[in-house]
């Protein structure tokens, strides 16, 4: 796998909204941040339009996005948010200037859709982070794990997190290309062109807001697709806000996916502080080569 190039102070940037519509106060914050951070920020012309949820037709958020995929004076792309769309313009999108000049993609959640496309057809790292809608207005002030390992890893700091063992954790040691992302947007591109490749990879995996049978289907729908049967090892990261009907499901998510991954050997880590807890959205650079270690007390994660 391929790293674009680390920012430097005066590099130009950009935000982009692929999927739902986001104002200019909402990311008001970020741009700040970036700026001190020493960064040109390079605002589009239909970042703010408007089109129901999204933000602007599928043609104008494309094509949005393609303009600063192929401008090379770009050096990294941040997703303003998530939602739901970027899977109606992925087709759309030609990377082959991307391909050439490799840049940062920023994101989470519905970003999934990039990343994964991204790591199966080009083998350029992207980056799974917090996104400027999630930017406090005190950002430039307050240290937040969010934003401090985001700006880490962008500018090419060493990235590791080591933090205690979940007990339903299974130890072990791997190495291999972290992959992964939100789970619904996984389970989702399950045989279309953008799906993974996970064999020998580390996957990871988080969601929002999920019946409990959903977190269930989804992960018996990758088993079957024999995407958990050849990793290298499993991050389940956090699984926010989850529901349950007036008939218990009588599984906790982490037990729901320890039973899906039963009959394979690999470590599995729980708890990863990543996903959609805004100021704790620890930074994963996927489409690099990561190593987990699970022990007993502590698990790291380090690139």
């Amino acid at each position: 796998m391929k790293r674009p190039p680390y920012l430097h102070s005066g590099d130009r940037v950009a935000i982009v909204a692929p999927a739902r519509k986001v104002s200019q106060q909402e990311i008001a914050a970020a741009c700040n941040l970036f700026r001190s951070w020493r960064l040109e920020v390079v605002l589009p012309p239909h970042l703010f339009d408007s089109d129901n949820q999204f933000a602007g037709t599928d043609t104008t958020r494309a094509l949005t996005l393609q303009q600063q995929l192929d401008d090379p004076s770009i050096r990294a792309i941040f997703c303003a948010r998530g939602g739901y769309g970027t899977v109606r313009i992925i087709d759309r999108l030609d990377f082959t200037l991307f391909q050439q000049h490799p840049k940062w993609i920023v994101g989470y959640s519905d970003i999934t859709v990039l990343h994964s496309h991204i790591q199966r057809h080009l083998g350029i790292a992207t980056l799974h982070a917090t996104m400027p809608i999630n930017i406090p207005a005190d950002a430039c002030s307050t240290l937040y794990p969010a934003i401090d390992t985001m700006r880490r890893a962008l500018f090419g700091e060493p990235l590791a997190h080591s933090f205690p063992t979940h007990p339903l954790s299974r130890t072990g040691s791997a190495q291999g290309i972290l992959v992964g992302g939100n789970l619904s947007i996984i389970y989702s591109l399950c045989g279309s062109h953008s799906d993974l490749d996970t064999i020998g990879k580390i996957l990871f995996i988080e969601d929002l807001d999920e019946y409990l049978y959903h977190i269930d289907r989804m992960m018996m729908n990758l088993k079957r697709c024999g995407h958990l049967s050849q990793l290298a090892g499993l991050v389940v990261g956090q699984m926010s806000d989850m529901h349950d009907n007036t008939v218990p499901f009588g599984h906790s998510p982490e037990q729901i996916i320890l039973d899906a991954v039963a009959e394979y050997s690999y470590p599995v880590c729980f708890n990863y502080p990543a996903g959609h807890n805004g100021t704790d959205n620890h930074a994963l650079i996927l489409g690099a080569t990561a190593a987990l270690e699970v022990s007993p007390s502590h698990s790291t994660l380090s690139f």
